[in-house]
């Protein structure tokens, strides 16, 4: 997702420095782009006013901030004072947390700012991002976000945009869950899917999900989107968070042991619409 956000700065005439582990990614994006590439990355950030991170989860992001002991070419090695640090990957709160504690040891500023709306989001810049930090550093980065996002909001402190995204994907997972069952049952009793979508889009059953998935999940196409990997990652960051605060979720516990069961079966890098798959006779 950070390859077509980046574009978006770049197309918004920012100064780009772009970073990846896997170097012909960032070599591919220079095709593309206006920009440069960092060989690491402390190279990618010592000149810079903004640093923006959105990886894997949370080894990549301690990975790339802090680095390890044999190393100095991390985030912090290099991070110039007064500087603001996005990171829109999805991690737990604590690690939001020790973020920024760190980066207030360097000077800088910190903003856990997880997103929503996938690589199509990402594309179209119409992404949905979840911010936690400090209001006037909030202010000061909106208008670098605002160049791939269509909607963007402050939570609360550093910590709390991970969890409105622990939210985020708990709805996510539940809606889904409901839309398999509902289309499985739409099928058995013979009712095409356009029609569903078209009947009940703007009524109280209507989501994005429906809107954008129903078609694909009829046709079993499912080699897009956000991955049940990801999906079971995000799932486990919310049962440690609710098991800190004494939260039941029995409905995403159940979701996430289907999901784990069509990981057993080799579907771990198909879009989480693939629930469906657990009505499929065998």
């Amino acid at each position: 997702m950070g390859y077509p956000m980046a574009g978006h700065l770049a197309n918004h005439d920012f100064a780009v420095t772009v970073y990846n582990r896997t170097a012909n990614v960032a070599e591919k994006w220079l095709t593309e782009y206006a920009g440069t590439r960092a060989v690491t990355p402390a190279d990618a950030v010592k000149e810079a006013d903004m640093v923006i991170t959105c990886v894997g989860n949370d080894h990549d992001v301690r990975s790339l901030y802090c680095g390890n002991d044999q190393q100095n070419d991390h985030i912090f090695s290099a991070l110039k004072a007064n500087s603001i640090l996005i990171d829109h990957t999805t991690t737990s709160a604590e690690l939001a947390r020790e973020l920024a504690q760190i980066a207030d040891q360097h000077q800088a500023h910190f903003l856990d700012a997880p997103v929503s709306g996938g690589q199509i989001g990402a594309e179209k810049g119409c992404l949905t991002i979840m911010v936690g930090g400090d209001a006037p550093i909030y202010q000061q980065a909106y208008p670098i976000m605002e160049s791939y996002a269509q909607a963007i909001s402050l939570i609360g402190t550093v910590g709390y945009g991970q969890r409105c995204k622990m939210v985020n994907q708990l709805c996510v997972a539940g809606i889904l869950q409901g839309l398999s069952e509902a289309l499985t049952l739409a099928k058995a009793a013979g009712i095409d899917a356009k029609t569903v979508v078209n009947t009940l889009q703007h009524g109280a059953a209507g989501s994005w999900q429906m809107v954008n998935r129903t078609e694909t999940m009829m046709d079993e196409q499912f080699d897009f989107g956000f991955a049940v990997d990801w999906m079971r990652k995000d799932l486990a960051i919310c049962f440690d968070e609710a098991d800190r605060l004494e939260v039941e979720l029995p409905l995403a516990k159940f979701i996430d042991v289907q999901y784990k069961k069509l990981q057993m079966n080799g579907y771990g890098r198909s879009d989480t619409s693939i629930l469906i798959k657990q009505f499929h006779k065998q």
